[in-house]
């Protein structure tokens, strides 16, 4: 069963964050995505995070970001790779959005360059660019 009630009373803490966290670009973050619609992915735990892989900065506040697994999958959905020593993460291209960086809490690392120029060709192509 979905826990959205719980879900919003974090929601309400989040939004009420007042730190600004400087992000980049290939940083990993654990983050509040929270409890979601349907399929869309969904964070864990009692603050309802998951890790996120920053995309793109759009501005000081907002990020085009991609949900992280532990999930092995494969796909042109999905890219597979090593964020931490001898563990596999696999970003979820097909749950990308944009986020406020009130959802950042802490950092967990950052992806290699080159893993994120190839994660870049497999989301445009799923995009269509």
């Amino acid at each position: 069963m979905k826990k959205f009630d719980d879900w919003n009373e974090v929601k309400k803490q989040v939004h009420s964050r007042n730190s600004i966290i400087h992000f980049k670009e290939r940083e990993v973050y654990w983050a509040s995505i929270g409890e979601n619609v349907g399929f869309e992915q969904n964070g864990k735990g009692s603050d309802f995070s998951r890790p996120v892989l920053i995309i793109k900065k759009l501005n000081n506040h907002l990020f085009f970001g991609v949900p992280l697994s532990t999930q092995n999958r494969s796909g042109s959905f999905f890219y597979e790779f090593e964020l931490l020593p001898d563990k596999i993460s696999t970003a979820l291209l097909v749950q990308a959005k944009v986020y406020d960086v009130k959802r950042l809490d802490q950092k967990i690392g950052m992806i290699q360059k080159d893993d994120f120029e190839k994660l870049n060709v497999k989301l445009k192509e799923l995009l269509g660019f």
